[in-house]
């Protein structure tokens, strides 16, 4: 059981193809995330990372378990922040479920310790990128960067 835990819900007017194919393909994660890319050939024991735009490494982790178009589990951990590195590594579930015209999307981050900085980040990373996805996959724009100052649209 797991100590600090983030859970976020949305759902976007798309099919569960082509959400899966925008939370699987760097160039369609790259128009949604900020310029952000993820990573792994998307199989059980893969590696994964998430890049930013200037080719940093962010995180990196293994696909744990994976069924396309409806579900896969990270391990995941920082590789950017010192603190939230010597956490240690986290997990994230991501599910999708099918509804009449619509995909209800469902994010799980979590970690057996107890008041996690890593999951507390998170928690205010996940709403942004998640409003980025819905809104590329509704509109075909991408979101303007919400972070403080910055108006300038994904790359």
């Amino acid at each position: 059981m797991s100590n600090s835990k983030f859970v976020y819900v949305t759902y976007i007017r798309t099919t569960p193809q082509k959400l899966w194919q925008a939370l699987t393909t760097p160039e369609f994660t790259r128009q949604f995330s900020f310029g952000m890319t993820q990573d792994s050939t998307w199989q059980p024991g893969a590696p994964w990372k998430m890049v930013f735009p200037d080719g940093r490494i962010a995180d990196t982790g293994t696909v744990v378990e994976i069924e396309p178009e409806r579900r896969y589990v990270l391990s995941w951990q920082n590789e950017f922040m010192p603190d939230m590195k010597a956490e240690g590594p986290t997990r994230m579930t991501c599910l999708l479920e099918p509804l009449d015209g619509s995909v209800k999307l469902t994010i799980i981050h979590e970690m057996e310790k107890d008041a996690s900085k890593f999951i507390g980040a998170v928690s205010s990373g996940w709403p942004m990128i998640l409003s980025g996805l819905k809104t590329w996959l509704e509109t075909g724009e991408a979101m303007a960067d919400p972070r403080a100052g910055n108006t300038s649209k994904a790359a």
